[in-house]
Parts: structure tokens; C-alpha cells; sequence
């Protein structure tokens, strides 16, 4: 998805829609987080290759 999109899905973003959330602003400059799901722990990784990998 290109930026234009994603700006455009952010500002069309009503009721249901899904929100976008830019993986830098989640990230905020480290590789990995940590996303509590339910009760759950999940982590988030960005790749060297710029890839994101979710694991439980």
C-alpha cells in the first residue's frame, strides 16, 4: 500500500472500516514490541529485510 492509500483509508475511515496504523508509529525506531491480546503476549518484529514477522 502506498501512502496516498493509506492517507486516503485514514481519512475514509468510518463505523467497521479498519484503521491504519503505520508500523513506525507502533514500532517507534526498535525491531521489536511486545502486543498484549486477550490475555495473550504476541511479538511484533521488523526484519533486516524490512519485514514484519507476529509471533505467539
Amino acid at each position: 500500500m502506498n501512502a496516498q492509500a493509506a492517507s486516503s483509508m485514514r481519512t475514509e475511515a468510518t463505523g467497521s472500516d479498519p484503521i491504519v496504523v503505520s508500523s513506525s508509529d507502533l514500532l517507534r525506531g526498535r525491531t521489536e514490541i511486545m502486543i498484549d491480546h486477550g490475555g495473550e503476549c504476541y511479538r511484533l518484529r521488523r526484519t533486516r529485510q524490512g519485514k514484519l514477522i507476529l509471533t505467539k
